[in-house]
This record gives structure tokens, sequence and C-alpha cells, in this order.
């Protein structure tokens, strides 16, 4: 019998998000219901109220969630009612030609839930990422959840769901980075802070952050960083240069997701080193760079998506190091806030003064 509970959906461009009524279905094949206990509050949810993604109004938000699955439809076998997961927007289809190749990380054909949330009035909504985690339950595919630990918090393992997965993942899935390297991290918020957190766990041995606020870059030392540069007042490609021997990093990661930035990625990186572009760009950005220079200096310039993750593998070893103290995801949790708080949450975001809001159920 399908179920009305309470969900944040944003009804137009730029209209500021409401509390509403949703309801939610029974699963059908393939698919699970489950019941959210935390959700994290990322920037890409309010690119979906602000229509950076599409115009597929109105958006059923949040995306960055765990939580405990009440109900499965036919055929799954993934997950069971009571399990505690994490949701994830990569629901790998094990057919299409990166599957089959046995690169399942880059799945081309992902899935989400086939049955339709809904407002009272049977409007249809959109759920972010396939998700729609900002309500007290949320339909999607079996694939999208991921069985961890039950022993994690839900505040902090929901976070690998995205942001902080994406971050983690840019150091050690897509740059690939190694013990004694060096490794330069541009943009210090919620993603690249867990970029040098992954820097460090795969045992790089100078982990350089790069930002304009000092608060920013304090918390990246914090975290893991070795050195700090305030590209406000400093060059960071000759401020990186000078910290590596003159020679660059070996692995740049670039976690805004500006041409301006992305050229200094480039150039503060060794011969032959790697970039890992993990900020989001928008669509009119573009990027001019001599074809010389990327010849002449080789290496791999490189985009994450999602971390380059594979959640089947990536969330339950996550979660087991942070269960025995090595990775510290409650960093990442600035705040825990109520469902009605999300829209002061976004304009958190703006001052730049929190990793993560984080709604708790």
């Amino acid at each position: 019998m399908a179920q009305q509970v309470q969900g944040v959906i944003a009804r137009a461009k730029g209209a500021p998000v409401e509390i509403a009524t949703i309801t939610v279905p029974d699963p059908g094949p393939g698919e699970a219901v489950v019941k959210i206990q935390a959700c994290g509050v990322c920037h890409t949810d309010l690119h979906y109220r602000e229509g950076g993604i599409n115009d597929e109004f109105p958006f059923l938000l949040g995306h960055e969630a765990a939580g405990v699955v009440e109900s499965v439809g036919d055929g799954v076998s993934e997950v069971a009612p009571g399990d505690f997961v994490i949701l994830n927007w990569r629901a790998v289809c094990g057919q299409c030609r990166a599957c089959q190749r046995g690169r399942a990380q880059y799945c081309f054909n992902t899935h989400n839930a086939k049955q339709k949330m809904t407002l009272a009035d049977g409007t249809e909504l959109s759920p972010a990422l396939g998700i729609g985690a900002f309500a007290e339950k949320t339909l999607v595919a079996a694939g999208q959840c991921t069985k961890v630990d039950p022993a994690a918090s839900p505040a902090a393992a929901g976070l690998l769901g995205c942001g902080v997965m994406a971050g983690l993942g840019a150091a050690i899935n897509t740059g690939n980075v190694g013990r004694g390297d060096s490794v330069a991290v541009i943009g210090c918020g919620g993603v690249g802070n867990a970029s040098v957190v992954g820097a460090r766990l795969a045992g790089a041995a100078k982990i350089i952050a790069v930002d304009i606020d000092d608060a920013k870059l304090a918390t990246a030392r914090e975290l893991g960083a070795t050195h700090t540069v305030n590209s406000r007042s400093t060059d960071p490609i000759e401020a990186v240069r000078q910290l590596t021997g003159g020679f660059g990093a070996d692995v740049v990661i670039e976690a805004v997701g500006r041409p301006e930035t992305y050229e200094q990625a480039f150039y503060a990186r060794d011969l032959a080193g790697t970039v890992v572009l993990v900020g989001v760009p928008t669509p009119e950005m573009k990027i001019e760079l001599p074809l010389l220079d990327v010849f002449g200096r080789g290496g791999a310039l490189k985009s994450s998506w999602y971390g380059d993750c594979l959640p089947s593998r990536d969330f339950p070893m996550l979660i087991d190091l942070y269960l025995q103290g090595r990775l510290d995801l409650d960093a990442f949790v600035t705040e825990t806030i109520a469902l009605d708080d999300v829209e002061k949450a976004f304009e958190r975001m703006h001052h730049g003064d929190v990793l993560r809001s984080v709604v708790v159920f």
C-alpha cells in the first residue's frame, strides 16, 4: 500500500524549497523503499533548485543519504528489509559496454526506480539523482542501495553517497595517488577536503591544499594537508613548485570547476603528472591551453565521475576504515539539522562556512 511522507521539494526555478506531502508507492520489481535516517545537503541539490541540472520540476531533493531498507520488490537479492544502506546514484547495470569490459565503475547505463513518487495531487516528482532523500522514506532501484556495517553513524555514512566519495575517489581511484607522492588540491570545500583525506589514506608524502579562504585551509590542515597556500595572495603554481623541489606535484586535483583553477592545476603538476578534474563546471565555461604544452608536459588529464567509485566495492571498505578510526567521516558533518532547515542550509553554503549540513530524521 502506498505511503504518504513529508519531503522537501523544489517547485519552480529559484523558488525557496518547501515541505510537501509525498506519496511513495510500494516497491515494484527491482525496487526498494528506504526509511531515511540522514541526508547531507549537497551543492547538487542547490543546482537542481536553481534549474542548473534540468527543468523537470518539481524536484524531490536530497541524494546523499543513509537509511534502513523497509521493503523490496520482486527479484531483489542485493538487499533485504532491515539492512542499513548508503544510497548511491550509480546502480550498475552489468550489461553495458563498460560493465562487460570489467569497468563497472564507469557504467554507462545506471538506472533508477521505474515508478514515480508523486505529490498528494498526483503530480509526478523528479528525484534528485534518482534518489530524492530529503524525505522520511524514498523509492529507489535496489541497485542504488549499498549494504554497510550498521554500527556506522548514518549522518557520517550518508556522505559517502556523493561529495565525500567524489573527493576520496578523485585521489584514490582517478588520481591513483601512491605512497610517497606529492599531491596538490585546489579548492578546499567538502569535495576538495575529502581529496586531502583520500591522498593521506593513499600514503602521499606531501599534500598541498590551495584555496582563497584561510578557514578552509585550516580545516584542510586538520584533515591531513602538510602545506597550505592562499591563492588570493600567492601564485599557486609557483608555490606548489617551490614546495616540490621546483618540479610540481605528481597529482593535482582541481575541486573548483573553473577554467582559471584548471589552468593552475595543469601548470602546477610535474612532467608526466596527473590532473584530476572533480569540480563541476557550468556549460558555458571553456579552457584554452597551448597544444604543445599538452603534448610536451605528458602525463594524464582526467575527469573524475563520482570519484570513479564502485559503491559495492568502495562503500563497505570505507565504512570499515571509518569504524577502525582511520577515516574521520564525522569531521565532515558541520551541523545536523531538521528537514525544514534545508533552505537555511542552502544559505549557509553561500557563506562557505560548512563542509556539510546533514538532515537527521
